[in-house]
């Protein structure tokens, strides 16, 4: 059976994912669920590629740093498999461990526009209809102050969220009302009853 492939571009990165649809779920034969491959093509860096027990991480490893450095706070990542530290305001560290021991890491050094673009080529595979990415997200590699920021935000948000709605729900009713509700009629009504 051939395996589909699909190539998600920006600027400078490219990310293909490969792999086959799950027929026993129904899938169309060209959406992919089971994927076998991905590699990640950088305009002069080295060919990331991996399976996709290592797709998933890197892309959340990717994220959370991007995080970090929009909130202004010292951006480094570390784990088992990826460490992105920034070397300045403008060149970040890249180092990729492989599963395998005698392989050494890769290490590139990247820079703001290339990190954008990285990112975007997983934002459009997370939004891609035809591929069904199995998210086993969790929120152990992620700092413990930007992991209580965005438990507080959450936090804040179901806690101001109701009455936001219920503010809304009164204004709109409020206003539909003043439409049935016309007090010059009603002045004009008075004052033919006074003169009679």
């Amino acid at each position: 059976m051939m395996q589909n492939s699909l190539l998600f571009h920006q600027s400078s990165a490219s990310l293909e994912i490969i792999g086959l649809p799950d027929f026993s779920n129904n899938e169309n034969k060209d959406q992919i669920s089971i994927i076998s491959q991905w590699k990640l093509t950088i305009i002069d860096k080295p060919l990331i590629e991996g399976k996709i027990e290592h797709l998933v991480p890197i892309m959340d490893a990717f994220y959370i740093y991007s995080n970090l450095l929009i909130n202004n706070e010292m951006p480094l990542y570390e784990s088992k498999l990826i460490d992105i530290k920034a070397d300045n305001l403008f060149i970040h560290n890249v180092v990729l461990k492989s599963s395998k021991s005698d392989v050494k890491p890769l290490i590139i050094k990247i820079g703001n526009s290339l990190l954008s673009d990285i990112v975007n080529c997983f934002e459009q595979l997370n939004e891609s209809p035809k591929v069904r990415l199995k998210k086993t997200r969790v929120l152990k590699n992620v700092p413990k102050n930007l992991r209580n920021r965005l438990h507080n935000k959450a936090k804040v948000f179901k806690t101001i969220l109701p009455p936001i709605i219920s503010i809304l729900t009164l204004i709109l009713f409020s206003t539909a009302l003043t439409y049935f509700y016309n007090p010059v009629e009603e002045n004009e009504n008075k004052e033919i009853i006074y003169s009679k």
